[in-house]
């Protein structure tokens, strides 16, 4: 039997938090190791306690979501946590910046525990994606802020295949949707993706959609 997946709650609405240790420690595969109410104690319990994900609220007192996602998983950060940031609204304004500071991507707070629990397993994983509309909505919201003031063409060390593959994942298509596009197998896809994260020295695809839209690969 596997061991479970280990996760530390920080939200600094009791009830909430409550809800989410219940939900979450009542399932078979999960185990909460610690709960807390603001960021600077999640990264005092994280280092403590090594979870294996975060659940993080975005908005709390002492240290919020981002600055505590930055010291958790931020560029630099040697032993880097998975953080999977939790928002009250659809877009919070706060979740792009969230996603750049190095969360693996983001539910809603009202959320089914279903969805929650597929969202921690799959960060846990090392899989973390956003949902595809979500990624669309999101970039289509914040398109302006990320893309590069600069109209210089990048030096981008991808190959042809590989920058239409990264355009259609800034798009906001699942692996299955790029397939079906490129006519080419998920299996070749996901290899696709593997080699520009390596290349670009990124983590996952959502760095990869901010990367994309910051030196101007989509329109």
């Amino acid at each position: 039997m596997s061991a479970p997946i280990r996760v530390l709650v920080c939200d600094d609405q009791m009830l909430i938090r409550t809800g989410l240790v219940t939900i979450i420690g009542a399932r078979p595969g999960f185990e909460v190791v610690g709960e807390c109410g603001d960021g600077r104690a999640a990264v005092d319990l994280a280092a403590r306690l090594h979870p294996d994900v975060v659940v993080m609220d975005v908005r709390m007192p002492v240290l919020d979501g981002i600055e505590a996602t930055r010291l958790l998983a931020g560029a630099g950060v040697p032993h880097p946590v998975k953080v999977l940031v939790l928002t009250t609204f659809n877009l919070d304004e706060y979740v792009y910046e969230a996603l750049r500071a190095g969360a693996s991507g983001f539910l809603l707070k009202d959320a089914p525990p279903d969805r929650l629990l597929h969202g921690i397993r799959t960060v846990a994983t090392g899989a973390a994606l956003l949902d595809p509309e979500v990624t669309r909505r999101l970039v289509g919201r914040y398109g302006a802020r990320i893309r590069p003031a600069s109209d210089a063409a990048p030096q981008v060390p991808l190959t042809p295949r590989e920058l239409e593959v990264l355009r259609l994942l800034a798009d906001g298509l699942s692996n299955s949707e790029i397939a079906e596009r490129l006519v080419i197998s998920q299996e070749t896809v996901k290899t696709f993706v593997s080699r520009i994260l390596t290349k670009l020295d990124l983590r996952d695809r959502v760095q990869a959609v901010v990367y994309a839209y910051r030196h101007g690969l989509v329109t």
